[in-house]
């Protein structure tokens, strides 16, 4: 059986453009990152610095506020975040036209 009951093979990702907070376990201070892609479990994202898979992050998504995830791949700029918890795409879909279809 599907892990997507729609049929949708993307999972429910929403191509964006839009800039977030992130901040990095460990490090002080938030970094600005421009998001690309949102699913319910996590984001595609361009870093101004690389990081490496495993890195513990949290992210400020509009509507829901920090979200707790690590890094899940990185290359040429841009990382996979994977949400530690699925998130209520329809929350920040209300919340912020940047995220919206």
């Amino acid at each position: 059986m599907s892990d997507n009951p729609q049929g949708d093979p993307t999972g429910g990702r929403r191509a964006v453009s839009a800039t977030v907070a992130l901040r990095v376990e460990g490090r002080a201070g938030t970094a600005m990152v421009r998001v690309r892609n949102l699913s319910a479990g996590g984001l595609m994202a361009e870093l101004p610095d690389p990081l490496s898979p495993g890195s513990a992050v949290e992210v400020d998504v509009p509507g829901l506020g920090w979200i707790a995830g690590h890094i899940v791949w990185q290359t040429e700029g841009r990382a996979g975040v994977a949400f530690d918890s699925p998130i209520e795409m329809a929350a920040v879909a209300l919340s912020d036209p940047a995220f919206r279809d």
